[in-house]
């Protein structure tokens, strides 16, 4: 996927300047938001959940070197081909090495947002062999030639309309508005890839060490007909992604699927052990995972680990006014979002996504209802300090700090300054009292007038006040 993130700002800007994006992410609304709130109060104990799941994913990452060997040596005893992918490049490598061994010439996806990391569609058209996407959403996509701009609704900036139309002209069809009508449109479309295709690949939303098993939850089926239909299944997944055992997936999956569609449980929970065995009725012949680390082992022991814990649920961008209203395209790369802006600097390099720290009011939503307690604000905070200390800030944002640090640190001259500053905006308050431009400042007063100071500073009035 072409990283853009380097150009946040302006990816911002045409965002917000886009009437079809601004009604579509309006109309999307608080949906999921609403979904989450009703399906959460099912839970008791959910408060206990949490903090057992956050531990869960941190012995997970504590010990991850030993749950990644358990994983594959089970994965092998049961039939199953484990391979090691260091770089996004060795993921593409390995697919197609697989695919060309086997003579694949059509591949059929299931959404899988690692493989959205290595571009794997390009390179696999780039081997001469055809890659289909069978999730809706990103069938919709592929088509319309985007990229997602959600981890789990990845066209969610997309209309109704939008998709008839699109449908229309990929498909030759009669132009029809009415979704279910849709569905089975994109399901007849589907419906041959399926049956012809020599390989399927999927995600995989974890990985059970205790029995070497791959685990997907969906809500199409679109899963199952990729992983028991071709004759060769490649899942490809982070190595953050294992857990230990069965119990610890059955804690952590009650949080899942209801933290990001609001759903007491998915449509589909499948668990993938090996190839086909005998007597098995459907299955594919040969299995294999691709273990991704693309920069993950990089955040391990440090203040980043905890981003690490993250399941994948869309949580945090649901309830993030920043993504609300610039929706995931403006954010540059694969996950949008508080874990965005924490993930995109942390695999691709701080100096190449220097704003997604930036892009947050720091409101704390996204970590109250992380279900696996992810500090993000925190983290982003982490980033914010670590650009300062590399000086990739422009250096008039530098300059400003190192001016305010000077000044803060001599009482005297800090003093003298904020006399100087309250007596100024006093009067450019004018006679309403109301600041509608602030010099230097102009992003914070182009949408927003700030209330003037009296003109007194608060020592000022507290002195006044105390006499």
């Amino acid at each position: 996927m072409l990283l853009t993130s380097s150009s946040f700002k302006r990816n911002v800007r045409r965002k917000l300047e886009d009437p079809s994006l601004q009604r579509n992410m309006k109309r999307f609304g608080g949906r999921f938001v609403e979904a989450r709130a009703a399906v959460m109060t099912e839970v008791d104990n959910l408060e206990e959940i949490r903090v057992a799941a956050a531990a869960i994913r941190d012995r997970s990452l504590a010990n991850l070197d030993s749950y990644l060997m358990e994983f594959e040596a089970q994965a092998q005893a049961r039939g199953t081909q484990v391979h090691w992918a260091e770089t996004a490049q060795d993921v593409n490598r390995i697919l197609i090495e697989i695919a060309r061994s086997n003579g694949v010439r059509k591949i059929v996806k299931s959404k899988s947002m690692v493989s959205e990391e290595s571009g794997l569609n390009d390179a696999v058209a780039a081997a001469g062999m055809q890659a289909i996407e069978t999730d809706l959403g990103e069938y919709i996509l592929q088509l319309a030639e985007e990229p997602p701009s959600h981890i789990i609704a990845p066209a969610i900036h997309k209309s109704v309309e939008e998709v008839a139309q699109l449908f229309s002209e990929k498909h030759h069809t009669p132009r029809q508005t009415d979704i279910p009508a849709l569905c089975r449109e994109a399901r007849e479309q589907l419906r041959p890839h399926f049956l012809s295709a020599d390989m399927g690949i999927s995600g995989g939303n974890f990985l059970i060490a205790e029995t070497g098993s791959v685990v997907i939850v969906t809500n199409e089926g679109n899963g199952r007909m990729v992983t028991t239909l071709p004759r060769i299944h490649v899942a490809i997944t982070g190595i953050e992604k294992v857990l230990p055992t069965l119990n610890d997936f059955s804690t952590v999956v009650r949080l899942l699927t209801r933290s990001a569609t609001g759903q007491s449980i998915t449509n589909y929970v499948s668990m993938l052990t090996g190839p086909r065995r005998e007597g098995d009725q459907d299955g594919p012949e040969q299995s294999h995972i691709i273990l991704v680390d693309s920069g993950r082992s990089r955040l391990l022991g440090t203040e980043l680990q905890q981003a690490l814990r993250c399941i994948r649920c869309g949580a945090c961008m649901n309830h993030c006014p920043v993504y609300q209203n610039i929706g995931g395209h403006a954010y540059g790369w694969v996950y949008p979002g508080p874990i965005g802006a924490v993930l995109t600097p942390s695999y691709v390099g701080l100096e190449n996504a220097l704003d997604l720290p930036q892009a947050s009011t720091l409101c704390g939503a996204c970590q109250v209802v992380c279900p696996v307690k992810i500090p993000l604000p925190e983290l982003m905070r982490v980033l914010r300090e670590k650009s300062f200390q590399q000086g990739l800030r422009p250096w008039h944002e530098r300059w400003s700090i190192f001016l305010w640090r000077t000044a803060a640190s001599h009482p005297r001259l800090y003093a003298g300054l904020t006399r100087l500053a309250v007596r100024l905006l006093r009067r450019l308050g004018g006679k309403d009292r109301l600041l509608h431009r602030l010099p230097g400042l102009d992003g914070w007063t182009e949408g927003r007038d700030m209330p003037a100071p009296s003109g007194q500073t608060f020592r000022e009035l507290y002195r006044k006040r105390q006499s």
